[in-house]
């Protein structure tokens, strides 16, 4: 499949996936926290791993979601052409409230700056991961 028709499948399907999501921004985070551990750069588990984020915060789980290791390739600009789609899902998820986080030494591994992120991505610190990792009740998944 050439990169042109899979980045037209990908822009397909996640333009229906944000169409699925617009309930989301209306709904309050009621029910136990979803923390997402995301460390690949493949577009497939990536995608995966959004849609499931995605779908739980439809059902009313708040969202965060830790791009590590490799993962952290798909949270760069410079990536766009790679993972268009999987960028497209990340902003409508934080339209919708989700918080996707970054790992910094990855991104020094992999030689990403702050300024390569896309938009609204933060750069994760013990702080931030923490708060959002031990939040009572959290549930954890990792892709």
């Amino acid at each position: 499949m050439t990169l042109s028709r899979r980045n037209a499948m990908v822009a397909a399907v996640t333009a229906g996936f944000a169409s699925a999501m617009a309930p989301i921004t209306a709904r309050a985070a009621t029910k136990q926290p979803l923390f997402i551990n995301l460390s690949s750069d493949d577009p497939h588990r990536i995608t995966m791993a959004l849609n499931f984020g995605g779908n739980q915060m439809n059902r009313g789980h708040a969202l965060t979601i830790f791009m590590n290791d490799k993962a952290v390739l798909a949270a760069s600009k410079a990536n766009t052409a790679d993972f268009l789609g999987q960028q497209q899902t990340m902003g409508v998820l934080l339209d919708s409230g989700a918080t996707i986080l970054v790992c910094p030494t990855c991104m020094n591994h992999f030689g990403v700056a702050d300024a390569d992120l896309v938009d609204r991505l933060k750069v994760g610190s013990p702080n931030l991961t923490g708060e959002a990792l031990f939040k009572e009740n959290t549930q954890t998944l990792t892709w």
